[in-house]
């Protein structure tokens, strides 16, 4: 939980969209990669470096620096605060820039209709974007750029947040898994790669199924890794899995709806199959953590009609409802609050 104790502290929240578009303006301008290649600049230097006028230069160092993104040596020069240098050095750079890529072009305007979004009870945000449906999933085949994007930048959000998965998810006994909304394969593929012993099945749409054919032949798991272009509502699941994934997905659809998804899940399975449960969770508490808070304004404004960022709590209420019992929940240990909620069919 975040705490207001002064009107300093509101400075965050009012002019929270600058403070993204200053982050924002230091990824796409090169600021943060010219610092991590050069080590310290002047400002004398890193105008001319990004071809940015003196005054465009000293907004763009303010702003960054001011939020801690850049630093101020006692000789002047400019360099990257620890954090991000060592994003560089782990190679998480790439991730992180493609999520403020995902942030800027395809979440931060509907942002602007989450007052109308809560007021109707539904995704506003939207009618930002071409076609038919009432999800962006459905939307996005009509501007194919922003659909490159988005798998693209779902890609790097599970790259992130994978680590939790493979430690989380317990394969143990597990011989085959069916990974429902698998999107382009990467939650299938770092699975794969963790227990050499398991096949996977993903399912999705069409679209993304196309996508995961590429990614999943590419990291040479083809003969391992299945695809069946379903909707994961209303056609009937492959057999012959004895685990059910749901990675990043319950996210998305009302707790209706999820209880119908892990219902169809339990019919699916047979006696002592897993289902699994991996996404950003929210505090039972409903005072956090920041992360899931903010987020949740992505789920309300776009993605579908009643998405949202659900608490532990009423995961287990899903699964128990829909016939899962054993239930167990597997916190992640990162700044990202994800985890996975698991439930056995038949246990005791």
């Amino acid at each position: 939980m975040t705490k207001i104790s002064s009107r300093e502290d509101l400075v965050g929240p009012l002019f929270g969209a600058a403070a993204f578009q200053m982050l924002r303006a230091g990824v796409e301008l090169g600021l943060f990669g010219l610092l991590q290649d050069k080590g310290e600049l002047p400002a004398a230097d890193i105008g001319p470096a990004l071809g940015l006028s003196e005054r465009s230069t000293r907004i763009l160092l303010l702003g960054v620096t001011s939020l801690g993104l850049t630093e101020v040596t006692e000789d002047g020069r400019h360099r990257n605060t620890p954090v991000l240098a060592e994003m560089f050095t782990d190679g998480s750079w790439e991730i992180f820039a493609d999520i403020v890529a995902f942030e800027a072009e395809l979440v931060y305007l509907p942002l602007s209709d989450l007052v109308e979004s809560l007021r109707s009870n539904t995704n506003a945000g939207l009618a930002r974007f071409a076609g038919e449906g009432d999800d962006l999933y459905h939307r996005l085949p009509e501007t194919p750029h922003l659909e490159a994007l988005f798998y693209r930048s779902m890609r790097s959000w599970s790259r992130l947040s994978n680590p939790v998965l493979v430690a989380k998810a317990d394969l143990t006994g597990v011989s085959r898994v069916l990974d429902v909304g698998g999107g382009d394969g990467v939650n299938a593929i770092a699975l794969a790669r963790a227990n050499p012993g398991v096949r996977f099945t993903v399912v999705d749409l069409p679209g993304a199924i196309e996508i995961a054919r590429g990614k999943i032949a590419e990291a040479g798991l083809s003969d391992r890794i299945d695809l069946a272009p379903l909707d994961i509502f209303h056609d009937e699941y492959p057999a012959g899995h004895d685990a059910v994934l749901f990675a990043n997905q319950l996210v998305i659809w009302s707790a209706e709806q999820n209880i119908d998804l892990l219902r169809l899940a339990h019919a699916a399975l047979p006696d002592g199959g897993k289902v699994m449960v991996f996404n950003v969770m929210s505090d039972d508490s409903g005072d956090g953590p920041l992360y899931s808070a903010l987020d949740n304004a992505y789920f309300a404004t776009l993605t579908a009609p009643r998405s949202m960022i659900y608490p532990w709590s009423d995961y287990e209420e899903w699964l128990r409802a829909a016939g899962f019992a054993e239930v167990h929940r597997a916190p992640g240990d990162t700044w990202t609050p994800h985890g996975v909620i698991s439930g056995i069919k038949g246990g005791a």
